[in-house]
């Protein structure tokens, strides 16, 4: 009897052993099958981000009101043509293994950028690889070989005023009646904001349509663009001279952009404009005395251009640094086409813009 019972007791014993074995075997199979799903799914991930498409958010009002601070868009890489990984990075970081680069090409796209695309690339004057540059949105207002000036504000493209969008913003100067202050709170009703403030006069960032309203409001005298005189330069840049040839952002002379097999002459009076592109973009080595210069140990004044390069400008256009400032944009940092607000975000109020979620870019 004690012997049976002690079988029996060894059975269950085997029973439940079994059982846990069983146990841990599918917990083993079950977290194997999560694991290999979480890989698959992060391969698919790197994969739809770097040929397909990518999503970024508008931190700045730069492309105001085109594009609003808390847009999230989504951005098609195929537009253009994907880039080929550049460096050897921790996906979905900004980590990457310094001094490695990797040799890379453009996939074909099915257009090419057209003037006024609205672009993602990356910001050229950072020191950094190509890829892991900060990236930044703005419009192709100037396409390779364009002829791009700006006069009183104007942009011209190719002897031509420029394409003028409802949505574009600009600084003006707004006169009140003596003794009368405009309310802040019914100039942000207006979609408009304060920049500067005096006794009877402001300086209003804001829409041509808004100024047009506000040009009726009973306590406004006077609206007028605000615009720079020829001879300001308080936006020159120390250490980057692309716009020491321009007297400022509301005045610029005309400039041709730059494209692939394009033959400059290199003088004293011309080189600010083609030094950021031919040391830092094209990696020449130029030694320069007054109008005599030395690229790549030759001798010559003469200079052909090796890459495609494009003129962006934000909407906001007083409140927007961009090839005004630090030149063009060489081809190889363009990302892809803002295509669609997903999502978007009023960080004043902390509510979502609902109006604004799937609107098409353009």
């Amino acid at each position: 009897m004690n012997k049976k019972k002690k079988d029996q007791g060894r059975l269950r014993k085997g029973k439940s052993s079994d059982r846990k074995k069983t146990d841990n075997s599918q917990a083993k199979h079950w977290a194997r099958e999560w694991l290999d799903a979480l890989i698959w799914a992060a391969i698919a991930a790197i994969i739809i981000r770097t040929f397909f498409f990518g999503a970024y958010r508008i931190p700045t009002p730069s492309m105001e009101k085109t594009l609003l601070t808390g847009d999230f868009l989504i951005v098609t890489k195929l537009a253009y043509g994907p880039r080929t990984p550049m460096t050897l990075s921790v996906p979905f970081t900004d980590i990457y293994m310094p001094g490695v680069s990797l040799p890379w090409f453009r996939i074909p796209g099915y257009s090419e950028i057209e003037r006024d695309d609205i672009v993602v690339f990356n910001y050229p004057i950072d020191v950094a690889p190509i890829s892991v540059k900060t990236n930044y949105i703005k419009r192709a207002v100037g396409i390779p070989g364009d002829r791009v000036s700006i006069e009183n504000k104007v942009l011209y493209v190719n002897g031509e005023p420029a394409q003028n969008f409802e949505t574009l913003m600009f600084n003006y100067r707004v006169q009140t009646r003596e003794r009368i202050r405009l309310s802040a709170s019914k100039v942000r009703e207006a979609g408009a904001s304060i920049v500067q403030s005096g006794s009877n006069s402001y300086i209003i960032n804001m829409t041509e349509e808004t100024a047009g309203d506000m040009q009726g409001w009973s306590e406004v005298e006077t609206v007028e663009k605000f615009v720079l005189p020829d001879d300001y330069d308080g936006f020159s840049r120390r250490g980057f001279n692309f716009s020491r040839g321009f007297t400022n952002h509301d005045n610029m002379e005309e400039f041709t952009v730059p494209y692939s097999g394009m033959e400059v002459e290199l003088t004293s009076d011309n080189w600010h404009l083609y030094q950021d592109l031919m040391e830092r973009y094209e990696r020449n080595s130029v030694q320069r005395d007054g109008d005599r210069f030395i690229i790549n140990g030759v001798e010559t004044n003469r200079y052909t251009i090796q890459k495609d390069y494009y003129f962006m400008m934000g909407d906001n256009r007083d409140d927007s640094e961009d090839s005004r400032y630090w030149g063009v944009v060489p081809d190889d940092h363009v990302i892809g086409k803002a295509g669609i607000i997903y999502f978007s975000w009023d960080g004043e109020r902390f509510l979502p813009r609902f109006s604004r979620i799937f609107n098409l870019i353009h």
